[in-house]
């Protein structure tokens, strides 16, 4: 059974006809809610949050962590994909200094794209999760595999741009491709990246798997290379 929630009430309608598409609204639901609404009660027993983490801000975290820790049933874990700052856990040479005041970096991001994003280095996210009780179980990085999704998704965007502009107009069309391409090299270059950050809740043992054999087995190939494609 699985609830899922989003503040965007098109994608909980989209999702709602896939659901029912499938046949599966006896077991699955979408809200249209904030997750700090979520009910007090420890009511799953894993939950999910998949490109969320970046938009909380680095002084909204312990909140964020400790709602997850307080919707999970003990021995819950709760899967944390985002994106991470690389960059930002360096010395800061001259050429970033350089780069970060005549040009204004971030400057395009924070006004045309995601006004509300911050992305903060793992090592921040990692003690704010366990500040809130969680244990760390696995943290895996995907960094190449996102330079991958993010050059096909610039080639379809570009493959379909009639329909796209047809859609949101030709400077948000344009906004959306400089920032996919620009992502994708970041990503490349090492200045940002992505992991999935695995937590436990305390309770009993057993919960997670003593290897990643599972994620790797032939009949799970497909999903990755759907992932990437």
């Amino acid at each position: 059974e699985a609830v899922g929630i989003t503040l965007s009430p098109a994608q909980a309608d989209l999702a709602t006809r896939r659901i029912s598409q499938e046949g599966l609204e006896p077991r699955c639901r979408v809200e249209v809610r904030d997750y700090r609404a979520l009910p007090d009660a420890a009511a799953f027993d894993k939950v999910a949050s998949v490109g969320m983490f970046e938009h909380v801000g680095s002084t909204r975290l312990p909140e964020y962590f400790a709602t997850a820790y307080r919707v999970l049933r003990p021995g819950g874990l709760f899967l944390n994909h985002g994106i991470i700052d690389l960059e930002d856990t360096r010395p800061p040479g001259l050429a970033i200094r350089l780069r970060r005041r005549l040009l204004q970096e971030g400057e395009f991001l924070r006004r045309y794209v995601f006004p509300d994003g911050e992305l903060v280095p793992l090592a921040r996210a990692v003690a704010a999760a366990e500040g809130a009780g969680f244990e760390t179980r696995d943290v895996e990085s995907l960094r190449e595999h996102y330079v991958l999704t993010l050059r096909h998704w610039v080639r379809r965007l570009e493959a379909r741009e009639r329909e796209a502009v047809a859609l949101v107009g030709a400077v948000t069309y344009r906004i959306w491709r400089l920032y996919m391409a620009l992502s994708a090299h970041s990503f490349a270059t090492g200045r940002i990246g992505i992991v999935q950050h695995l937590l436990a809740k305390p309770g009993e043992p057993g919960v997670v798997p003593c290897t990643r054999h599972h994620l790797y087995l032939d009949r799970h190939l497909g999903c990755w290379e759907g992932c990437c494609a």
